[in-house]
């Protein structure tokens, strides 16, 4: 009766394994889909909060991302993790543990993606995997920092190219766009 019982067990515990890994996998690959497109790009394109908090050149961006206690960088940090925590509300129906084990990993990659700042250089053999994976290495998005319309994704780079794509195409509604139609009307009678 015992050898009947374990096949039953094993596959039991193979299915715990595998929601873990599925919720897990859900709420980094939505929550970084949804931050990326419905939090990240809207503020390059519209607002200002991400662009003074987050790409502020005057400070480390370590500083801000990790240490800040300012409101205006809580805010952005925690308007970037709603849609992580969205995701996780949903994969903790597949897994908890799995849910809870994707917001920790995100948060972990929040803290090691902004390691440049400190000297931090990928290791080669690493920088192979992770970019064969499609992951968001430290100098990826030091390169974002460096220049705010490149590299999009937090957690995947996948995301990047669709992101860039976004953008241009919204480019026209743009705080930008808007802010040269007002700078050339003003400029325009200047000339005249």
């Amino acid at each position: 009766m015992l050898e009947a019982v374990q096949p039953h067990n094993d596959m039991a515990i193979r299915e715990i394994q595998m929601l873990f890994v599925v919720a897990l996998f859900l709420t980094l690959v939505v929550g970084d889909f949804a931050s990326t497109f419905f939090y990240h790009v809207p503020q390059h394109l519209w607002f200002t909060l991400h662009l003074r908090t987050h790409h502020d050149r005057r400070r480390s961006y370590f500083d801000h991302a990790v240490l800040s206690k300012d409101p205006a960088v809580l805010l952005d940090g925690f308007l970037g993790a709603i849609p992580y925590l969205a995701a996780a509300a949903f994969a903790a129906r597949i897994s908890l543990p799995g849910a809870i084990a994707g917001l920790i990993f995100g948060q972990l990659h929040v803290w090691w993606r902004h390691t440049t700042d400190l000297g931090w250089r990928t290791p080669a053999w690493l920088c192979r995997i992770l970019r064969a994976l499609g992951i968001v290495l430290p100098e990826d998005h030091d390169g974002h920092h460096r220049n705010p319309d490149i590299e999009f994704g937090d957690i995947f780079r996948f995301y990047d190219a669709p992101a860039r794509a976004l953008l241009a195409r919204l480019a026209p509604t743009s705080r930008r766009a808007r802010n040269a139609g007002r700078r050339s009307a003003k400029e325009a009678p200047a000339r005249a």
